[in-house]
């Protein structure tokens, strides 16, 4: 029977109540993104603990009115009315009392309340005990959490405060959808201008640490057009840039494919290296799995340009070695490096390879085993290097 006296204990100290708690926190856990579903879940419980037939949600729209989010126990007709009827603050409505109350709002009978004057819910709803309580944040309302009875029995002050604990819950979640829904849009922002993985770590419980600095093996890619200089020194800006998007395109493919970190794009350079920020196995092979696909991109992309007249070619470094990884440049601009003679080395074997030719490390070399076919290409003297560097060129995968 609705209405009827409790006993001693209070509802927060009940099994009911603890139990709706867990439900509430799990949903929010499980699914910060779906705000339906956390909202209708704090209205299910909050409809059930105090004793009511129906509970509603509302939230303050950009247009200054409330709109419907969530229900419980409302007839189809009422939530569709309820829907199209967005509500403009105002003392005829329980909604708009409250938000312009901004405290509990309590009408233990509608029929017998003169300010009261909202006949289409009348006609629909069939209510008489009604409960609005404002979900405030900084002072704002920002919603409202309504609870309805069929007969008029009154809200006891136990029940007022059980639905002003998950007014004060629905605003939590709202808060917490709201910031991971922005961590994400940040996120994918991000992507656009750093690797996907870099992103992701600037946002990441480890994040502050690694991009601090540490030291760890990585394989490194150096790449580049063969040739574009001369290109881009005789050809419109327009030519160029058609060139530049259909190789950045088929590099940004293969990069996030591979699961490589782009740590730069410089016109036709790019530098990607692999088992940083997420450690990786297998990251000399993936290294070459990676620059086996481009090479094949790249050439078929080359034959096009040749059509049109541009003669350009692609190579390839890949080396393997310590360095030192974190965040690198000064206040309001900064990158995510690697720092260590492997970087350059590799630089230095992309600036060797020839026209369809990658390059391979003594390390990266060791570090595949049979896994690649390499030939033999001898010693070569780096700048920067003093002792000759045995190289090997990759003909592809072994097998």
């Amino acid at each position: 029977m609705k209405g009827k006296a409790r006993d001693e204990v209070p509802i927060e100290g009940t099994l009911a109540y603890q139990s709706a708690l867990g439900d509430i926190l799990r949903t929010l856990g499980r699914a910060p993104f779906d705000l339906d579903a956390i909202l209708r879940t704090i209205v299910s419980h909050a409809t059930g603990l105090c004793n009511a037939e129906r509970g509603f949600i509302y939230l303050l729209g950009e247009d200054g009115r409330f709109h419907h989010a969530a229900d419980i126990g409302a007839p189809e007709a009422v939530v569709a009315f309820n829907r199209a009827n967005p509500i403009t603050p105002t003392r005829a409505t329980l909604t708009g009392r409250t938000a312009i109350e901004r405290r509990a709002v309590h009408i233990p009978d509608v029929e017998l309340d003169t300010e009261y004057d909202y006949p289409d819910a009348k006609r629909l709803g069939g209510f008489r005990a009604m409960l609005g309580v404002p979900m405030l944040r900084e002072e704002t309302v920002i919603g409202v959490l309504n609870v309805w009875r069929d007969e008029p029995i009154p809200f006891t002050a136990e029940e007022i405060e059980i639905v002003e604990q998950f007014a004060d819950q629905a605003v939590i979640a709202l808060a917490t959808t709201q910031l991971v829904g922005t961590i994400e849009r940040q996120r994918a922002e991000m992507s656009r201008f750093l690797s996907p993985q870099v992103a992701a770590l600037i946002s990441s419980k480890e994040g502050e640490r690694l991009l601090a600095g540490h030291r760890r093996e990585i394989t490194v890619v150096f790449c580049d057009l063969r040739g574009f200089t001369a290109f881009s020194e005789a050809a419109e800006p327009e030519e160029v840039l058609d060139v530049l998007r259909a190789y950045h395109q088929a590099l940004g493919m293969r990069i996030t494919q591979a699961g490589g970190t782009l740590e730069r794009f410089t016109g036709d350079g790019v530098m990607v290296f692999f088992n940083d920020p997420v450690e990786q196995a297998d990251h000399a092979e993936r290294a070459v799995r990676m620059a086996l696909a481009l090479r094949g991109d790249v050439a078929e992309l080359a034959e096009g340009w040749l059509r049109l007249g541009h003669r350009l070619g692609f190579g390839v470094g890949i080396g393997t070695g310590y360095a030192t990884m974190g965040r690198i440049g000064f206040e309001g601009r900064a990158d995510y490096a690697a720092i260590g003679s492997v970087v350059n080395l590799t630089a230095r074997l992309c600036a060797e390879a020839g026209d369809g030719i990658i390059l391979l490390s003594p390390r990266a070399n060791a570090k595949l085993a049979d896994r690649v076919t390499v030939r033999a290409v001898g010693e070569m003297t780096m700048k920067g290097f003093s002792q000759p560097i045995q190289v090997v060129e990759v003909i592809g995968l072994a097998g």
